[in-house]
């Protein structure tokens, strides 16, 4: 069994922004050796996400929408008397870092509406490093 490590960066702007990395993390698995496994996406960080989702202008307003609800960026955090970010922290504690996905016949086995989304929940621009591990043979 084969174990491969790819990183790369991903320049955002914060505020909740979505980005598609699915050409990235294919990418890194087409890269080869392993052409059955698994791959790993995972972001550094405790002020981001990743996860799946059909990346779609209307779904990720919509998303963006439904976290600005469910965790208001101007609520009272406690974590907020000594930075400006506590939601972000919340947001990314919910979202999750890391999505695993099949690798089949050396591509990643996404449905046809399955993107991978990288969320950055932070008040200001990052550059975010994305670690994709990739497991088989």
């Amino acid at each position: 069994m084969a174990v491969r490590t790819v990183r790369f960066t991903v320049q955002t702007k914060g505020d909740t922004e979505i980005l598609d990395i699915t050409d990235r993390v294919a990418q890194a698995v087409r890269q080869g050796p392993i052409r059955d496994g698994i791959v790993a996406a995972f972001v550094v960080g405790s002020t981001a996400g990743i996860t799946l989702m059909e990346y779609e202008p209307g779904l990720v307003h919509d998303l963006q929408a439904t976290l600005e609800r469910l965790v208001p960026a101007t609520a009272p955090y406690r974590h907020n008397e000594h930075d400006d970010n506590g939601h972000a922290h919340i947001r990314a504690a919910l979202t999750g870092s890391s999505v695993t996905i099949p690798v089949t016949g050396g591509g990643l086995a996404l449905g046809t509406w399955q993107q991978i989304v990288l969320l950055d929940f932070d008040t200001r621009p990052r550059r975010r490093e994305v670690v994709c591990q990739l497991i088989g043979e």
